[in-house]
């Protein structure tokens, strides 16, 4: 059951917060789109360098986070919900961005056939993603 406020000023402020949370969300989603492919270059070496990604082509794995980025770029608030849900929790406060490349990357990129394995915690790939997601938009 949801809280009930009492004080209108409490439940505005309440309000504001959750606004500017989502605001927030939408303007890092939308910002994906001018930097789909230096992101994933990126994101792929990060990745391969710190021997979390074992891969047989690298490019494929480039086109696979492109892909990626370009799939949650257009995707509706559910698809992004659905997505990250099993995520959610990795970190206190994740970034979005960040929590649906490391989903994608734990859940559908070992299925694909140029991905020999993946290593580590889903904490140290959020962590990896993370710092490429936060160099490349304003997070």
């Amino acid at each position: 059951m949801a809280k009930r406020f009492e004080n209108t000023g409490e439940s505005r402020l309440i309000s504001r917060i959750e606004s500017s949370k989502e605001l927030e969300r939408r303007r890092a989603i939308q910002a994906v789109g001018d930097v789909v492919e230096p992101l994933s270059k990126s994101i792929a070496n990060k990745l391969v360098e710190n021997e979390l990604v074992e891969t047989a082509n690298k490019n494929s794995l480039e086109e696979q986070l492109a892909y990626s980025l370009d799939k949650l770029n257009r995707a509706d608030d559910f698809d992004i919900d659905f997505q990250v849900a099993p995520f959610r929790n990795v970190v206190k406060a994740p970034h979005i961005v960040s929590l649906y490349v490391t989903a994608f990357v734990i859940e559908h990129l070992i299925k694909h056939k140029d991905i020999i394995d993946i290593y580590g915690s889903d904490e140290e790939i959020y962590a990896t993603i993370h710092k490429q997601v936060a160099r490349h938009l304003v997070v």
